[in-house]
């Protein structure tokens, strides 16, 4: 099969095309035939190796795909050869063939495509699991999401209004603004200037919860713009800089602090026995399909490539310029776009 084969550490560019042996599942996982698969920022420190989850070369970058089943290795997965599913996996996703555990494997509801499935099994995950279970989002929460036109702040918006929230996107210009309120948002807000358009939004009490996968200066001005008794959420740090925490500021305005890393509750971060993961990894799955099914989430794809183009794929992305998620499409453009509602009415 071809893929994207990461030799050694250090940039993308030198990710190379090549052939290797199809992978086959072990007992309790499913291959799988990848028909789009998700590029993001976090790929870039993976093949650098300075990603968080660490994975020694040659090694086959991402972790976010969706296709089809093509081997079920036992009964025991309640899976099917032929089942439309996104899949969620530590690395392997930038090739025509994926194994993944049976346990993070997830039908694709008939309304998406593969090119949005590839959304749910990370980037919605994420959204909910922070916003939801850790924040606990509700009626009357003001949340301040940074990055708000990438995949991860997109998400974020259509999450926290599903839970009730009211909802302040921060984004660097007026078309990444735009797209942020295009998903639901109730006000857009510069990310530079954002402390001071947040107190006065909210007659200077400040932002119940703060969705973070920037890091940087935008972390440390989040402090001074977010509400006594506060909930931060550590999502990422798509800035390059991880912020020094000041403990005096926890401390003054009685502030919580949640990292947020769906690879561990996901169990491969670290590794974690399948039975004790996968009661919440299904329990989120399911509140996200009854979301898609409802109308509250619909993830925007920016754009699909085929596999051999990764090289526009991660310049966007280091551009800046990207609205919602870049894919792959390892089997070609046409498979990534289509859902099965599509299909049947095509």
């Amino acid at each position: 099969m071809r893929a994207l084969v990461c030799r050694e550490y250090g940039h993308w560019r030198d990710l190379q095309m090549s052939e290797i042996a199809t992978p086959a599942p072990e007992r309790g996982q499913v291959g799988v035939r990848v028909h789009a698969a998700g590029l993001s920022f976090a790929n870039t420190l993976a093949i650098a190796g300075r990603h968080q989850n660490r994975t020694e070369p040659p090694f086959v970058p991402g972790t976010e795909a969706a296709g089809v089943i093509t081997w079920v290795n036992t009964a025991e997965t309640g899976l099917s050869a032929g089942d439309r599913v996104a899949v969620s996996l530590s690395h392997g996703a930038f090739a025509e063939h994926a194994v993944v555990d049976s346990a993070h494997a997830f039908p694709i509801p008939d309304q998406l495509s593969f090119a949005q499935a590839t959304l749910l099994p990370t980037i919605y995950t994420t959204a909910w699991t922070a916003l939801r279970n850790q924040a606990a989002t509700g009626p009357g929460d003001t949340v301040l999401i940074h990055g708000a036109a990438g995949a991860s702040g997109l998400a974020a918006i259509e999450v926290a209004r599903a839970l009730g929230a009211r909802v302040i996107a921060c984004a660097s210009t007026a078309a990444k603004r735009e797209g942020a309120l295009g998903a639901g948002a109730h006000l857009a807000v510069d990310s530079v200037s954002f402390r001071q358009a947040v107190l006065d939004e909210t007659a200077g009490r400040g932002a119940d919860v703060v969705y973070d996968p920037v890091g940087g200066a935008v972390f440390e001005q989040s402090l001074r713009a977010i509400a006594p008794e506060g909930r931060m959420l550590v999502i990422g740090f798509a800035s390059g800089d991880i912020p020094q925490i000041p403990a005096n500021i926890l401390l003054v305005k009685n502030l919580t602090v949640h990292g947020v890393n769906w690879g561990y509750h996901a169990g491969w971060s670290p590794k974690k026995p399948t039975e004790r993961v996968s009661a919440q990894v299904d329990d989120t799955y399911k509140q996200l399909s009854a979301l898609v099914a409802g109308g509250e989430i619909a993830p925007r794809v920016h754009r699909v490539l085929p596999m051999e183009d990764f090289g526009a794929g991660f310049t966007e992305i280091e551009g800046r310029s990207v609205i919602g998620k870049v894919v792959l499409a390892p089997h070609g453009v046409g498979n990534a776009a289509l859902s099965t509602t599509e299909r049947n009415t095509s």
